[in-house]
């Protein structure tokens, strides 16, 4: 499916097959069971070193450094949640893109009166955006002691850098000057890679089916709006049937889309409002400019893959209520009084907005994106009075 297919591209960058469909047949091969299993164990191993090294860190008062490796913990546990629930929710996610498939506009005619195009064009300008600023974020960082050396040690010779890994963690050996070091720069960098495919794919999948169940909410409005009603009431009430059972299959859609997504939607929000609010910290404890650069492209994709989100949670709501007004705007006066009566049902259910949720705890709009700053702030101002204290 057209839209899918850069979430499917990061997806199998990690050896995941998100769905299997008739137009899709399962394509999962030995190399992507490897590829998967591989990335999980390192990750897996990468984030026990960092809380090891986060022990330490709090146990020698060392409480900048705690925060920097809670952030980078922060980051981890995202990704992995979000690639866990996808591999988990396969045979869901494989029913979900089956019932899109069956209600995706059929050749071109079809196309342009769903007015496809245009929401193809936007899903796709802001996934390529999106996953080419997370892709700048994550290789800034695992490059970044690399050119550290080469830069300040090699080039302008202004001091010693040494060998440095991208992330903290905690070994029990010195691996430094040693061949470890290379074994664990690659290793690090494979789990930074990991991480971030994962959120990069389960948001850009969220991204594009958001963006089918909007542009059927929007075509489903065009329709009751621009149907012109006649005085034959069996005529009118077909038509009715037909504009609820298709508002039924996008509300089932949307059941689906909130059950799959709704944990892992959960579990970033409350893991982004700390890891803004620990990068925020970081930022205000005096840094390099160059280690500012990379905590203020840290700050900014963290906070763009909220606020992207929260932008299609936004956008499902209010498609979902603009179909109470589309049915308002009918010629509904021509129309049988029976016809006028069944309508007032039809408009009172999108008046009941349907939102993109977060399991049963959050309904997700740009409102949600106010909230999460908000408490991170309160963090932020919290973890400052520690530190002066």
């Amino acid at each position: 499916m057209k839209f899918m297919k850069y979430a499917v591209f990061f997806y199998t960058s990690v050896g995941i097959e998100p769905y299997t469909v008739a137009s899709r047949p399962r394509k999962i091969s030995l190399w992507s069971h490897f590829l998967f299993w591989g990335n999980v164990i390192n990750l897996s191993w990468i984030v026990l070193g960092e809380f090891l090294y986060l022990g330490v860190a709090l146990a020698d008062g060392k409480f900048i450094e705690a925060v920097t490796v809670m952030s980078y913990i922060g980051f981890v546990f995202v990704g992995m949640s979000k690639m866990f629930f996808i591999w988990w929710k396969k045979p869901d996610l494989s029913n979900l893109v089956t019932e899109l498939e069956h209600i995706y506009p059929e050749g071109k005619a079809e196309e342009e009166v769903y007015r496809l195009d245009s929401y193809l064009r936007s899903c796709s300008r802001i996934s390529i955006t999106y996953a080419l600023l997370y892709s700048v974020l994550i290789w800034t960082f695992n490059l970044f002691s690399i050119m550290q050396f080469l830069v300040y040690e090699k080039w302008l010779k202004i001091r010693v850098v040494g060998q440095t890994l991208p992330y903290l963690m905690y070994f029990p050996w010195n691996w430094e000057g040693s061949w470890s070091y290379y074994v664990l720069l690659v290793l690090q960098n494979f789990a930074g890679h990991t991480s971030a495919s994962g959120q990069i794919s389960t948001d850009l999948l969220l991204c594009a089916v958001a963006t089918q169940v909007v542009m059927h909410f929007d075509h489903l409005a065009r329709i009751v709006e621009n149907h012109e009603l006649s005085e034959d009431w069996n005529q009118n009430s077909r038509f009715l049937a037909k504009a609820v059972q298709y508002h039924q299959r996008i509300l089932r859609l949307m059941d689906v889309l909130n059950e799959i997504f709704g944990v892992p939607l959960l579990l970033n929000f409350m893991v982004s409002t700390f890891v803004i609010c620990f990068v925020g910290f970081q930022m205000t404890v005096g840094v390099p400019p160059d280690i500012m650069i990379k905590l203020s492209l840290f700050l900014f994709s963290s906070m763009s893959q909220v606020y992207l989100i929260c932008h299609y949670g936004q956008l499902i709501a209010d498609a979902s209520s603009g179909l109470s007004l589309a049915a308002y705007k009918q010629n509904w006066h021509k129309a049988d009084v029976r016809y006028r009566r069944a309508l007032v049902f039809f408009i009172a259910r999108p008046q009941r907005t349907t939102y993109l949720k977060a399991t049963i705890f959050m309904n997700i709009t740009r409102a949600t994106m106010t909230d999460l700053l908000q408490i991170s702030y309160k963090f932020f101002a919290l973890l400052r009075t520690m530190y002066i204290k």
